[in-house]
């Protein structure tokens, strides 16, 4: 399973025991059309068990053409929104469109989480009293007409197969299960794939930008939504009104060197864990080697994985899986540690409430469709997708030289090898007509390197770039000082200084 998905900045979420979550419901507009707004509670309520105090929640449907190359079609999918308001909200300025990235994350969900307020990671009440706060689920995603194709079955055993198949069986075994995956997308909705792309769904948020009542865009994009927002930005220049891209993945690099990138970003981010270890043993229990632990645990469940409370054996595949959930946070390297000095006596609870947060997987084993949709949109984007022969080659290179994360990032382009859709690649130029927009890096971010952000911010020609000098991926609002950057740019449209660095703490 393809491991670029770089954007899961808040957790997902779907009713226990369905496919999908549901619609909020009310009416649905068509394009060109205001949205009518319902009152709808249950979904914060759903989600976290309450409202944020002091908020309204609202949510609307806008029909959008399935393909806006063949606008009359008749053929659509719904785009659900959430609008969530304050009460003590003045001197409106507009809405802030949200997009947490993924590709597959529900912005309605990360709506919910930031509206809780500052002092609970949310957005500040300097934002929310001024905007408008809309999350909403892009085409594919979560509530708006959902990309399902990919059993639990396999998904269990994608995420569970060995993250770096050495031997010629083994990787034949998982190609095999890749190509099960993919062929059974294209069955499913066939003509249908490429119009799950990056550039369909940029001009899905022009619909939602009118749809709202806005005559330009403010917009927050982590992550995969960097791109989305980037692309908006050069298909829709005089609609940008403010954009804030965190995270930023670079559409000028192709599939290899962007999965090259992820391998080097992991690689880097580790390395910063195990030094934390040796920095703060106390805090550490698998100190002061933690890179050795770590790798004498994967080899361990090659051989002999630990059985889990569920049935399932603890695989080097979910100890990946679980090491990758950990990195993108600086507050998950404790569970790291903690989860695999567990395993280490035999417990594999921590390493599968890790693997289970990232893949989405809930209590009764059956997935949301994040990475149905991550599969669909990254492979309905990507016409450079390596050839198996290839794939086998750099596996062997990146295992040299990204010595945990290489291989595992070269096997994870696999399904986008068999993927038999046409492609819809987005387009990689300047934004021009565009105003200024704030690209955020963070130094310490696996998924989407820090590297990326001058690369993107130059592509776009009206980037600046603002500087976090911190772990994990993406950086707003996580400090005073990148609050304040950001803040003063949506609010008052002032760009911080050039070349601002904010510090970690």
């Amino acid at each position: 399973m393809t491991l670029i998905t770089a954007g899961c900045t808040m957790p997902t979420f779907a009713p226990e025991g369905a496919d999908e979550p549901a619609r909020p419901g009310g009416a649905v507009s068509s394009v060109g059309s205001p949205a009518q707004w319902t009152p709808c509670p249950d979904v914060p309520e759903g989600l976290v068990g309450r409202a944020a105090s002091g908020m309204t929640y609202e949510c609307a449907s806008v029909a959008v053409p399935q393909d806006w190359a063949a606008p009359n079609s008749g053929e659509t999918y719904e785009i659900e929104l959430l609008r969530i308001r304050s009460k003590k909200q003045k001197n409106r300025i507009g809405s802030l469109l949200l997009n947490p990235g993924g590709p597959g994350a529900s912005g309605i969900d990360t709506a919910v989480y930031l509206s809780f307020g500052q002092a609970q990671g949310g957005l500040p009440t300097e934002v929310t009293d001024r905007f408008d706060i809309v999350g909403f689920d892009p085409r594919g995603v979560g509530r708006s007409s959902p990309v399902k194709c990919i059993s639990d079955k396999d998904q269990d055993a994608s995420f569970g197969a060995d993250p770096d198949p050495a031997s010629s069986t083994d990787f034949n075994e998982v190609a095999a299960l890749n190509k099960r995956i993919a062929e059974n997308c294209a069955k499913r909705y066939g003509p249908r794939l490429p119009t799950f792309s990056t550039e369909q769904a940029a001009r899905d948020l022009d619909a939602l930008r009118s749809a709202v009542g806005d005559p330009k865009l403010t917009y927050l994009g982590y992550s995969y939504g960097t791109l989305l927002g980037a692309t908006y930005a050069q298909l829709f220049p005089q609609n940008v009104r403010a954009l804030v891209l965190d995270g930023a993945v670079d559409p000028t690099e192709n599939y290899v060197q962007g999965s090259e990138a992820q391998a080097k970003g992991f690689e880097r981010a580790f390395t910063n864990f195990t030094e934390w270890c040796s920095q703060t043993p106390a805090k550490c229990p698998i100190a002061p080697d933690a890179r050795g632990a770590v790798t004498d645990a994967l080899a361990k469940a090659e051989a002999s994985p630990v059985r889990g409370a569920d049935g399932r054996d603890a695989t080097p595949g979910w100890i990946f899986l679980g090491l990758i959930s950990s990195l993108y946070t600086e507050s998950g390297w404790a569970s790291l540690a903690a989860a695999i000095d567990d395993l280490q006596g035999g417990d594999a609870s921590g390493v599968f409430a890790l693997a289970d947060q990232y893949a989405d997987r809930k209590p009764d084993g059956s997935y949301t469709n994040l990475f149905d949709a991550n599969l669909a949109v990254n492979c309905a984007d990507t016409d450079d997708a390596p050839s198996v022969e290839e794939i086998r080659r750099l596996q062997s290179e990146w295992r040299t030289k990204y010595p945990l994360f290489g291989a595992t990032l070269a096997v994870g382009m696999l399904p986008c090898s068999f993927w038999t859709g046409k492609r819809d690649p987005y387009p990689t130029g300047p934004a021009t007509g565009a105003p200024p927009i704030l690209v955020v890096g963070t130094t310490g971010d696996p998924a989407t390197p820090y590297e990326n952000t001058a690369d993107l911010a130059k592509m776009l020609g009206v980037g600046q770039v603002l500087t976090w000098e911190g772990e994990g991926h993406t950086a707003y609002p996580s400090t005073p000082c990148i609050r304040q950057a950001v803040d003063g740019y949506l609010i008052d449209l002032e760009l911080p200084q050039e070349g601002l660095r904010c510090p970690a703490r």
